[in-house]
C-alpha cells in the first residue's frame, strides 16, 4: 500500500470520527430548543467564514477561472449535497435519535454504488467474489434499513448514568418518540442519504474536470450558506429563534461550522478525488459504531436491540 492510499484510509476514519461529534452535538442542540433551519444557516455561514479567507489567501496568485457552467454545477451540487441533505438529515435527527441517523448512513454505500454504476464510475463483476460481496452487502443494507424503521426491540441501558448533556436529553429519548415520527424520520433519513450520495458522485465528476479541491469546497459551502439563509428566512419568522446563547447550541454551531463544514468538506473532497465516491461511502458504518457509544454516554440515549442487530447485519 503506497503513502497516498494509507493517507486516504486515515482521512476516511478521521472524517467519520468528526461526523460522530456532529450527530451528538446537533442532537443535543435540538433537544435544547435550537431551530433546525437557523442552525444549518449558522453552520454553513461559519464554515464559509473559515474557508473563504483561506481560499483567497492560498489561491490569490493562481486563481483559476470558473466558467458559468461550472458555477451552476457547484450550485446544484451544494443544493443536493449540503442544503437539502442537511435539512433532511437534521429534521430526521430531531424526530428520531443520533444513533438511528448514524445507522441510516449505512445505506449510503448502496445508493452511492448504484449511482456510480449508472454513471459508469464503478464496475461490478458478478462472476468475481468482490462483485458478489458488493451485491449481497447492498441487499443486507436495504434489509437493515427496513428492520431499523419498523422494529426497535428491547432497550439496552446507557453505558453512563451521568450524561454531559443530561439536561437536554429528555425530549430526545426513544420513549418519547412516537412510532409515526420514527418512521417519518427514517424516511427523511433515506432521502438525505440519496441527496448525499448523488452529490458525492457528482462532486467526483466535478473534481475530475476541475481538480481544485479548495475552490470546490469553498464554493459548495458559500452556495449552501446562501441557500440555507433563504430556507431559514422562510421557515423561521420569529426573530427570537435567531438569537444565539452561551449554550450547547453555540458549541454545536462552532463545531459543525469550523470543524465539520470548514475542515471535513476539504478532506472529503480530497478522499473522493483520490479513491472515488464508493471508497469514501464504504467507511460510513464506522460513524455508527462510534455514535452508538457516544450518544449513549453523552446524551443518555437508549440503544435498542433491533438497531444493534441492524448494525451487525449491515456490516
Amino acid at each position: 500500500m503506497d503513502a497516498t492510499s494509507k493517507k486516504a484510509y486515515m482521512i476516511a476514519i478521521v472524517v467519520q470520527m468528526i461526523y460522530t461529534g456532529l450527530s451528538v452535538l446537533s442532537k443535543a442542540a435540538f433537544n435544547d430548543g435550537m431551530s433546525i433551519f437557523v442552525f444549518i444557516f449558522y453552520r454553513q455561514a461559519t464554515g464559509s467564514l473559515l474557508l473563504l479567507p483561506l481560499a483567497l489567501f492560498f489561491q490569490r496568485k493562481n486563481m483559476p477561472s470558473m466558467p458559468m457552467i461550472l458555477l451552476l454545477k457547484l450550485f446544484l451540487c451544494a443544493l443536493f449535497g449540503n442544503t437539502l441533505n442537511l435539512n433532511l438529515y437534521n429534521v430526521s435527527l430531531k424526530l428520531t435519535s443520533a444513533t438511528l441517523v448514524a445507522a441510516g448512513s449505512n445505506a449510503m454505500p448502496v445508493v452511492t454504488l448504484c449511482l456510480a454504476l449508472l454513471l459508469r464510475m464503478e464496475v461490478v463483476d458478478l462472476r468475481s467474489s468482490s462483485g458478489i460481496a458488493k451485491v449481497s452487502g447492498s441487499a443486507l443494507c436495504i434489509a437493515g434499513v427496513i428492520v431499523m424503521a419498523f422494529y426497535a426491540g428491547p432497550g439496552l441501558s446507557p453505558v453512563n448514568h451521568h450524561h454531559s448533556f443530561a439536561a437536554h436529553a429528555g425530549t430526545g429519548s426513544h420513549a418519547s418518540t412516537s412510532k409515526a415520527a420514527w418512521i417519518a424520520g427514517t424516511f427523511l433519513m433515506v432521502l438525505s442519504n440519496i441527496c448525499w450520495s448523488l452529490s458525492t458522485v457528482w462532486q467526483a465528476r466535478i473534481l475530475r474536470d476541475f481538480p481544485n479541491r479548495m475552490l470546490v469546497a469553498v464554493s459548495l459551502c458559500v452556495f449552501s450558506a446562501l441557500q440555507s439563509l433563504v430556507i431559514a428566512a422562510v421557515a423561521e419568522r420569529d426573530i427570537s429563534r435567531w438569537k444565539l446563547r452561551l449554550d450547547v447550541g453555540l458549541l454545536a454551531i462552532a463545531y459543525t461550522g469550523f470543524v465539520v463544514t470548514g475542515v471535513t468538506y476539504y478532506l472529503q473532497a480530497w478522499c473522493v478525488e483520490m479513491k472515488g465516491p464508493v471508497f469514501f461511502a464504504a467507511w460510513l458504518p464506522v460513524c455508527y459504531i462510534l455514535t452508538i457509544f457516544c450518544s449513549s454516554f453523552f446524551l443518555g440515549e437508549i440503544v435498542h436491540l433491533g438497531r444493534a442487530v441492524f448494525w451487525v447485519e449491515s456490516c
